[in-house]
């Protein structure tokens, strides 16, 4: 099965910068154990303090829509859909990953 990468883009509303970082790693820390999690990253763009990037690492696409299916999902991430004014989200295979030997695991 080929891994699957989701990045979802979202804008928070103004003021709740802090307040979704917290809730983001909060519901992150849940997912990541759900079978099929490899991976989760959030970056935020360094000329848009409101401007996120959620990308996350999966095993397959059936176990990605399964969560994104779920009530669980819905639970998790309620309190973050409140505080963000947009998302977008994309989904692709992974094809190839290559790493410098200079990474730094965070």
């Amino acid at each position: 099965m080929t891994p699957i990468r989701t990045v979802l883009a979202m804008r928070t509303r103004e003021g709740c910068e802090q307040r979704f970082e917290a809730e983001w790693l909060v519901a992150a820390e849940k997912i990541r154990t759900l079978d099929g999690c490899l991976r989760q990253d959030l970056v935020r763009d360094a000329d848009d303090p409101r401007s996120y990037l959620v990308i996350s690492d999966w095993a397959d696409r059936d176990r990605l829509d399964a969560f994104g299916r779920s009530e669980h999902r819905d639970h998790l991430l309620r309190v973050i859909r409140e505080l963000r004014e947009s998302a977008q989200r994309h989904t692709y295979q992974l094809l190839h990953s290559v790493r410098s030997d200079a990474e730094v695991p965070r």
